[in-house]
């Protein structure tokens, strides 16, 4: 575990004087005020961790430069009515162990991680009023 992170940190870190100068200038422009900003590079787009009105929020950002969204975790209460209501549904077997909502400018779309002892059930929402399946692994 400690080699990954060392691995990660050193990826990163060998990343960090490549980083497209439109993206950095559209970071920002858009999260003025970020604060514990850190920029991983992959093949095919940066991930941006920072701190925003005392928030943990992951931005994303092309090869180009070009924003392609936001994230960041929630709390069911956040969710609209309808998720949250239809969600309560589905937790007399589960319990909801990570929930986030990722947007751009043209969309938002919600997902939840629900957990029992036996699997994890991963449901998405993109159009604000239904949920949908999206993935699912059983735990050993």
């Amino acid at each position: 575990m400690m080699m990954l992170m060392l691995l990660t940190l050193t990826a990163s870190l060998a990343f960090a004087g490549e980083i497209n100068k439109a993206a950095l200038s559209a970071f920002q422009s858009e999260f003025v005020g970020a604060t514990d900003v850190t920029w991983t590079a992959t093949r095919d787009y940066y991930e941006v961790t920072f701190t925003l009105n005392d928030q943990k929020m992951f931005a994303f950002y092309s090869n180009g430069g070009e924003f392609m969204a936001v994230s960041h975790f929630i709390s069911s209460v956040q969710l609209p009515h309808h998720l949250k209501k239809t969600l309560k549904r589905s937790l007399d077997k589960y319990w909801i162990s990570d929930l986030f909502e990722i947007g751009n400018d043209d969309t938002t779309s919600y997902y939840v991680t629900l957990e029992n002892s036996d699997s994890k059930i991963i449901l998405r929402s993109s159009d604000g009023s239904n949920w949908s399946f999206y993935a699912k692994t059983d735990k050993e």
